[in-house]
């Protein structure tokens, strides 16, 4: 919009609210926050609630902002709903709750508020901004955000590590983006020249995402194919009666020794923990 469950998942998946700020910032953020959260809990609302208000009001910031070119304004609107993801994590804490669900919402909703900010992007270029080269350049960051995404947790989910993060993650592309909007939109302000920043920035964030998903589709073909050749090593015809065979000629006792060693390096590997 790791750490225990009840955080809500958001150490494995980096939120808006975490992208946005370092550890220090979260750290002192978090301490400010507390007496917030422990307010809303007092109150009976739940953190799912907290998670969906900040996710509509970073969606109006982008689709009600951006299209009318208010880069500043819609970005600072933006940043005060980002703090969301650090209210309901705090408020899952405190409540002590393992939630399952809680990490699912979030990592959903975090793709809706993606998907909002580029296509208020998309938005303006096709409309006021009149440049359609960008108008394409935001929805290729739109939609390679989404299947970066999808990339990792879709080569998890069939049992694959997807040992790569890549050029540019979640964190990067959000930072960038809004980080050059805001900027940009001081150009109203009449800050000459600074206009030009988003523009680079969305190249930026294009070519590192597409980088990115080059580097996770490979990464998920090679562990594939080394997967499927230890499953078929093991499955080769023949494997269990070659060790039959050399276990017989080590000769009497062998298999008892065979049958030890496995303990020993279980033994050795916790002991090297």
């Amino acid at each position: 919009m790791g750490q225990p469950v009840a955080s809500r998942g958001r150490a494995a998946t980096p939120t808006l609210g975490k992208a946005m700020l370092n550890k220090y910032a979260r750290a002192f953020f978090t301490r400010v926050l507390t007496p917030f959260a422990s307010f809303l809990i007092r109150r009976g609302v739940s953190p799912d609630t907290v998670t969906l208000l900040g996710t509509a009001g970073v969606v109006a910031g982008a689709l009600v902002f951006y299209p009318m070119g208010e880069f500043f304004w819609g970005t600072v609107v933006i940043t005060l709903f980002v703090f969301s993801d650090l209210v309901d994590g705090n408020m899952a804490r405190q409540l002590g709750r393992s939630s399952r669900w809680g990490a699912f919402l979030d990592s959903t909703l975090d793709r809706v508020a993606d998907g909002a900010i580029f296509g208020g992007f998309a938005l303006w270029y096709a409309g006021g901004g009149d440049d359609i080269a960008l108008c394409a350049v935001s929805i290729f960051c739109l939609a390679s955000g989404q299947v970066v995404s999808y990339t990792k947790a879709r080569g998890e989910s069939i049992g694959l590590p997807v040992a790569v993060n890549g050029l540019v993650e979640r964190a990067e592309r959000l930072v960038i983006s809004l980080v050059a909007a805001g900027l940009a939109g001081l150009h109203k302000f009449g800050v000459p020249g600074i206009q030009y920043l988003l523009p680079v920035a969305l190249w930026i964030v294009a070519v590192g995402s597409l980088v990115t998903l080059i580097q996770r589709v490979v990464t998920v073909r090679r562990e594939s194919a080394e997967a499927e050749e230890a499953e078929e090593a093991a499955a080769a015809p023949g494997a269990g009666e070659s060790g039959a065979a050399q276990s017989d000629a080590a000769g009497p006792g062998a298999g008892e020794a065979d049958a030890a060693e496995p303990t020993s390096r279980a033994q050795g590997s916790e002991a090297a923990k």
